[in-house]
């Protein structure tokens, strides 16, 4: 694993391979803004159909183009705000300096793609939209979700005996 900035900061967890290097704290009805955030994106997610799982397995067998129109929407709108934060030196709401650490590629990284790719399919749930799917009504995805931590869980305990 490579060092990265924030991990000489005081208190950065020295496991975390993007730490959030924030030195402002959120607390109490500033919090807020993040449960209002939450509750925009969720009814983004319902009112774009990104929740759906016919919409899902739709994309899966090459059926339309929605949600690849989606995911590629969102890897540019991704591209160019990187870009833009990298370029114009733009700050964080609290007016920190925002550090992007360079990525490394890993064979892992391949691996993991396919299985979350193939978790994706089978229950036409990704951790995205999860919630919003819960919110809907779609209890049946707290299985998802009960899967989704187990694998993060699992991820975590046994990263070490992983290959690069």
């Amino acid at each position: 694993m490579s060092k990265n900035i924030n991990q000489t900061k005081a208190g950065a967890d020295p496991n975390c391979v993007a730490p959030n290097s924030s030195q402002t704290k959120d607390k109490g009805l500033a919090l807020l803004k993040y449960v209002v955030i939450g509750i925009v994106f969720g009814i983004v997610f319902v009112k774009a159909e990104i929740i759906s799982w016919f919409r899902i397995q739709e994309m899966f067998r090459l059926q339309s183009f929605h949600m690849y129109g989606v995911i590629g929407s969102a890897i540019v709108t991704g591209i160019i705000s990187i870009q833009l934060i990298k370029r114009l030196n733009i700050k964080s709401i609290h007016g920190e300096t925002i550090n992007i650490p360079t990525k490394v590629f890993k064979k892992g990284q391949v691996i993991g793609g396919f299985i979350f790719g193939l978790g994706w399919a089978i229950t036409g749930a990704c951790p995205g939209p999860l919630f919003a799917q819960i919110g809907s009504g779609y209890t049946v995805i707290l299985v998802t979700l009960v899967s989704a931590l187990a694998g993060t869980w699992l991820y975590g305990k046994f990263e070490k005996y992983f290959p690069n």
